[in-house]
C-alpha cells in the first residue's frame, strides 16, 4: 500500500513518462496482462491509454489490470493511468 508521499512522488515520474500500452476495445485480456506485467518487472512504473473505442470506464480498467498484475495504481488522468509495482530488485526508491 502507498503512501500519499509516495504515490505523490511516483505521480512526479509518471509525468515525465510516455504511455506504452493501450486498451482498445478488446479490453484487458489474459496477453495484455502479461505483457504489462513483464514491463512492471522492467520499469517499476508505466503509464497505460485507453482509447475511445474501448468499452468500461477508465479508473474500473487500471483496477482490474492492477488484480491482474498485482500493481497499485498510482494516477487516473483523463484517459491515461499510471501503474506502479516494485520490482524484485527495486530500482525506484520511494520515499517513506
Amino acid at each position: 500500500m502507498l503512501t500519499g508521499k509516495q504515490r505523490g512522488y511516483l505521480r512526479g515520474l509518471a509525468n515525465k513518462i510516455d504511455a506504452i500500452f493501450q486498451i482498445g476495445k478488446g479490453g484487458i485480456n489474459d496477453n495484455l496482462t502479461k505483457q504489462v506485467g513483464e514491463a512492471l518487472e522492467a520499469r517499476e512504473l508505466i503509464k497505460v491509454h485507453v482509447l475511445e473505442s474501448a468499452e468500461g470506464d477508465v479508473r474500473e480498467l487500471c483496477q482490474t489490470l492492477c488484480q491482474g498484475t498485482g500493481a497499485e495504481p498510482v494516477q487516473v488522468i483523463g484517459r491515461r493511468f499510471a501503474i506502479y509495482r516494485p520490482a524484485e530488485e527495486p530500482r525506484i526508491q520511494l520515499p517513506r
